[in-house]
């Protein structure tokens, strides 16, 4: 079922309820912390049932993650982003979601590790993030004149998959200590600036 939207409100309701509870544990412990007997007692689902949704603990982080770029998505749809360049606005939009990652150490470090070790039986979920983390970033590398509903160019769909590949390390290079939040910025926003001058 974690490869399929939920049929029923129920079954909407009750995958949100084991995602919030996921977020919650994460967000107190961190990668550790999310133990699905855990998830399962917190959003009140059998373990059994949890299951059926979710094969695994990465699954269910990476679905986890996949629903904060969901709602970061949507944000970025309803308000046009700022900045004169296609680099000022992914600078801006890389900011604001590192900038709310870095709120929030435990549950970044949750998502960034599970996405970071995923496998191929993961590869649904994964995708996921990574169309929504490439729609994101088009949206932010084209001008607001851009029609919405065109189809991102090959060109924008690379620069926008580069562009999250180095997030990404970027971020995990925070998570394990590698680099402070400033150092990450600086490389994120000079990477962005190479990318797209």
């Amino acid at each position: 079922m974690a490869n399929d939207d939920p049929a029923s409100p129920v079954q909407r309701e009750r995958r949100t309820r084991i995602l919030d509870a996921t977020i919650t544990l994460a967000s107190r412990g961190g990668f550790e912390a999310v133990q699905m007997r855990a998830v399962a007692e917190q959003s009140d689902v059998a373990l059994g049932t949890l299951y059926r949704y979710f094969p695994s603990k990465i699954h269910l982080l990476v679905s986890a993650l996949a629903r904060e770029f969901e709602r970061a998505d949507a944000a970025m749809a309803a308000n046009p982003v700022p900045g004169d360049t296609a680099a000022d606005r992914v600078v801006h939009v890389l900011r604001a979601m590192t900038r709310g990652l870095q709120d929030d150490p435990h549950l970044t470090e949750a998502l960034t590790r599970a996405f970071m070790f995923a496998d191929r039986s993961a590869r649904h979920e994964i995708n996921h993030v990574g169309t929504l983390l490439a729609r994101i970033l088009t949206r932010a590398v084209r001008s607001d004149v851009v029609d919405p509903e065109r189809d991102a160019t090959d060109e924008e769909l690379a620069i926008a998959r580069v562009i999250g590949d180095v997030w990404l390390a970027s971020l995990m290079a925070w998570v394990t200590g590698r680099s402070d939040a400033e150092q990450t910025q600086a490389h994120l926003e000079r990477a962005v600036r190479l990318v797209l001058r």
